[in-house]
């Protein structure tokens, strides 16, 4: 299968995300402006912002989606043309869009950008896949409840050039499609504004009428995160997504680090390129996804009922980010940006995009002064080392916890 056929695509939630996202290996990115988009904590992008996002992406071929999948209430309306033809003056690719009436929008007043009906939305069969596609949508991204069976049947009974989009690793919502209450109910926080307190994540206690301020933990079968989802990785399943009509994998995370960003796209794109070139998956891009902070993994509901689905624990992780490279010469000589401290003779690990991680052991690092240092203590500070090999820019150095 042509690679060009297929799609990674990465979260962009900052311009710092989105370069990592563009230098490890994403096909294409998906991010939000300041309005209308369901990350609105996330750093997201101004206008200007978003022009010199699109141009970066587009200087290395990657393609920009931008999140229009709010439920919009009658006084955004207003501005909402405007937005859209904005985007597609600045050349955006596609608007994710949740809602009927913004894809009448767009299609008046961008017609040229293609339209991607987001999850949000619960497509989950053919039928509605088919009503979509006949109201104008290029791409569906199906509902994360969608099984491996039914994704091959909405492939046989759509369109060829309807494009399928599927999620394959990142958090889940306990509600269905992201369609929750709980958030507003809670805290006034709507989740479906972008708005989301992530109330079920919280660690809940039961209290007894009569004894107020006693609080007693709930510790039967789930454990106290009694609506914490599981995290979905499918990075082994590819070729069982691309065998069953899956063209673009969706990578969740506009909230998530840089580091999480750039460690996710570089697994999943040798583990695409893998699939294509029908090689066995290498086990070090499996173990990659460990490396980063996440949930307890499942995949989801891809094969059925996905048995033990809520995470009795919050995030973990094996490693942290040391520093980042700035730049390096041929020979290794490299300056570094700190992220977190460690110490000289400390085990690191290097990540460098598009290769497997490197370890390596620190025997001498210097500050900007040229003074050996022992340990990077300093926020942000310059590092100069030798690493082992040549690290492009944005290669991390990672420590083990």
């Amino acid at each position: 299968m042509d690679r060009t056929e297929l799609e990674l695509l990465s979260p962009a939630g900052d311009t710092e995300r989105l370069t990592m996202a563009l230098h490890y290996g994403a096909d294409a990115v998906y991010l939000a402006g300041t309005r209308y988009g369901m990350r609105a904590s996330a750093g997201n992008f101004d206008d200007a912002q978003m022009l010199e996002a699109v141009k970066l992406a587009h200087e290395r071929g990657v393609k920009v989606y931008v999140t229009c999948n709010t439920l919009p209430r009658e006084d955004e309306l207003e501005g909402l043309p405007r937005y859209l033809g904005y985007m597609q003056d600045i050349g955006v690719d596609a608007f994710i869009i949740a809602d009927l009436g913004v894809l009448e929008l767009a299609k008046k007043h961008a017609p040229h950008v293609k339209k991607h009906v987001s999850t949000q939305l619960g497509v989950i069969n053919s039928a509605t896949a088919n009503a979509l596609y006949a109201l104008g949508a290029d791409t569906v991204v199906l509902a994360r409840e969608t099984p491996m069976a039914d994704i091959r049947k909405i492939r046989a009974n759509t369109p060829e050039d309807l494009r399928i989009e599927a999620f394959v690793h990142g958090a889940m919502c306990v509600s269905f499609s992201g369609r929750c209450l709980l958030s507003n109910y809670l805290t006034g926080r709507d989740a479906n504004r972008g708005q989301c307190a992530q109330p079920c994540r919280w660690k809940y206690h039961l209290m007894e009428e009569t004894r107020p301020g006693e609080y007693f933990e709930i510790t039967e079968d789930n454990g106290t995160f009694i609506m914490n989802s599981r995290d979905m990785c499918m990075i082994e399943h590819l070729p069982e997504l691309i065998d069953a009509g899956v063209t673009s994998f969706k990578i969740e995370g506009r909230m998530k680090s840089a580091y999480y960003c750039a460690v996710v796209t570089n697994a999943y794109r040798q583990a695409i390129d893998a699939a294509i070139t029908g090689k066995p998956l290498d086990k070090i891009w499996i173990e990659e996804t460990e490396k980063v902070s996440h949930r307890p993994y499942t995949t989801g509901f891809y094969y059925g009922d996905p048995g033990q689905h809520y995470a009795a624990t919050s995030y973990y992780s094996l490693t942290d980010v040391g520093a980042i490279v700035e730049r390096c010469d041929e020979n290794g000589n490299a300056v570094l940006s700190q992220r977190n401290k460690f110490y000289k003779t400390d085990e690191l690990e290097l990540l460098i995009p598009g290769e497997k991680p490197v370890k390596f052991t620190v025997e001498r690092m210097y500050n900007s002064e040229g003074e050996e240092i022992e340990d990077t203590r300093h926020a942000m500070m310059e590092i100069h080392m030798k690493l082992p090999v040549y690290a492009p820019r944005y290669s991390v150095v990672r420590k083990y916890r």
